[in-house]
């Protein structure tokens, strides 16, 4: 038998804690002094130590963990718990960074106000193109929301190309839907090949754009918003108005996101 201070060390926790699991239940010591009332374990107790810790790091409460063990529910089950309390935890994990990063991004914007000159905006001419493209909708323009959807929307759409190859930087482009309630988003590749529409996407013209205020993001698409918002200023200031879709092209897609080049293009007319 182990004192509590050994078990303890071998189990990785601390003394209070054993006393604690003691007091409601929940691990009690294999043996205890009558005169001293010193507590004493097993070696078989760390067993059940480990799946204390391990369902309580994992969120559950000590009541659910008490629940779970005197249930005596074997391995495979406790296993498959387990993995599925790690899925949500990860889930909830990565909303929270994608809530950072929305967050980072609003700082961002709010940290370049009145920085960006005005010649970073060029107006041009866009030529119309043709295009293999997937639509997918959220619910309103939020980059935790839009980002997620572009992306599978790109992996089904390089998927239907099979052997197409885009003969262009891709392009995606923002609209809300009839009812005015949800965002379309549109995932595009420039293609030159033919297509008979039984290919898995859409065959897409998109006109050609007389005007077009247009600025380059240098950086991650996560936090374009401060540049949105730059050329959004720009095209109020200028007596423009918008007169269609913004588009997104990009430019350059390198594995790190950071070194992504992407020129936003909004469709102007006068105001």
């Amino acid at each position: 038998m182990f004192s509590i201070g050994d078990f303890a060390k071998h189990g990785r926790v601390s003394v209070r804690m054993l006393r604690h699991y003691d007091a409601i239940g929940l691990l009690r010591p294999a043996h205890v002094d009558p005169f001293s009332g010193y507590r004493f374990y097993t070696g078989d107790q760390l067993a059940r130590l480990n799946r204390v810790i391990a369902l309580k790091d994992l969120g559950f409460t000590l009541t659910q963990v008490q629940e779970i063990l005197d249930a005596e529910i074997g391995v495979d089950e406790l296993r498959g718990m387990l993995r599925l309390r790690r899925a949500e935890l990860e889930a909830a994990i990565a909303a929270d960074e994608m809530r950072l990063r929305a967050v980072e991004a609003r700082l961002r914007s709010i940290e370049s106000e009145g920085v960006m000159p005005s010649e970073d905006v060029v107006v041009k001419s866009l030529p119309a193109v043709r295009v293999a493209e997937l639509t997918g909708t959220v619910s309103g323009y939020v980059n935790e929301e839009i980002g997620p959807v572009v992306q599978r929307l790109y992996r089904e759409l390089f998927g239907a190309l099979g052997p197409i190859t885009p003969s262009g930087p891709l392009i995606a482009y923002y609209e809300d839907d009839p009812s005015g309630e949800k965002v379309l988003i549109h995932a595009a590749a420039p293609i030159s090949a033919e297509t008979d529409g039984s290919e898995g996407f859409s065959t897409v013209s998109l006109a050609e754009v007389p005007a077009a205020a247009t600025i380059l993001h240098r950086g991650a698409i996560e936090n374009v918003l401060a540049s949105y918002q730059a050329l959004a200023k720009w095209v109020d200031a200028h007596g423009y108005r918008a007169s269609g879709p913004a588009r997104e092209y990009y430019l350059d897609c390198p594995a790190d996101g950071d070194q992504w080049v992407t020129e936003l293009q909004q469709p102007i007319t006068n105001a």
